[in-house]
């Protein structure tokens, strides 16, 4: 039997289990995953389990990046990155990798084809370990321009410099001059989730053209898709985000490739409304 979990601290809040028992359900395996609440005293420890008592693990906040000292080894995407969401055993060694640029990537390419349609040009508010990950697949997708838009911009410009020529910093009330030039807005703060503050933005200014993505999917439709969809703008949620960024974890540890089905979509909204 193939065990795998999530850890983080706390870990109740993950949704996770839901969409890999689906699948080990479907495919009929002899797997489980489970949530394991590890405090950050106790990574150390459990990360050792790995390639014993689990085949791999997920991994959530606070972990994220200092679970990377205790691998033997991380891939490209999770050093440009700098934080390592999934973790599997090789060998008798522990690796570890990023999926949520992939994910974020997929997610875009099926509900807005087209969206990275040369020049692009991308807004992203906020800095932290969702902005990395965007802005690592945003480049890889050669985007001509790359703002970063966070309330400390030191933070911003700092991720700026890391990733290039193309990437710069910019202050929220620089907004309405940013978006007559964007092609895609992106939203990779924690603002609209369920119980935090609003994101307040105005998109005037934005192309109808451009694409609209919150990563936020608790509610499934935030306040700033609202706003975007009453202007016409296509947008795209941060459930599939969520979904897809499980795929690759999944075919790592159970050796099967798994399908985000409109069945699997539909079990996780009913479980995001149940908790509303």
């Amino acid at each position: 039997m193939i065990r795998a979990c999530v850890i983080g601290w706390p870990i109740r809040q993950s949704r996770s289990p839901l969409i890999h028992g689906f699948w080990i359900r479907k495919y009929g395996l002899s797997g489980s995953y489970e949530k394991r609440e590890i405090a950050p005293e106790e990574l150390g420890a459990f990360v050792q389990r790995i390639g014993t008592d689990f085949a791999g693990c997920n991994v959530t906040v606070p972990h994220k990046e200092e679970v990377m000292k205790w691998l033997d080894g991380v891939d490209d995407t999770a050093r440009a990155i700098g934080a390592v969401n999934t973790i599997w055993s090789e060998g008798g060694k522990r690796f570890g990798t990023n999926t949520d640029m992939a994910g974020f990537l997929v997610n875009l390419d099926q509900q807005a084809p087209g969206w990275d349609r040369a020049p692009l040009s991308a807004v992203v508010l906020g800095a932290g370990g969702a902005a990395r990950a965007v802005v690592c697949g945003l480049v890889r997708r050669k985007a001509a321009k790359i703002v970063l838009v966070n309330r400390s911009r030191k933070r911003a410009e700092e991720l700026a410099r890391e990733f290039g020529p193309n990437s710069a910093a910019c202050e929220y009330h620089d907004l309405p001059g940013l978006l007559e030039d964007a092609s895609l807005l992106v939203n990779a703060t924690s603002l609209g989730m369920v119980g935090k503050a609003d994101l307040d933005v105005s998109l005037e200014g934005l192309s109808p053209s451009a694409v609209v993505t919150d990563l936020v999917y608790a509610p499934l439709k935030t306040g700033l898709l609202e706003k975007a969809s009453r202007r016409g703008n296509r947008t795209v949620d941060g459930l599939g985000m969520l979904l897809h960024q499980a795929v690759p974890a999944f075919e790592k540890w159970f050796g099967v490739k798994p399908e985000v089905t409109p069945e699997l979509r539909a079990l996780i909204e009913a479980d995001i409304r149940s908790a509303a």
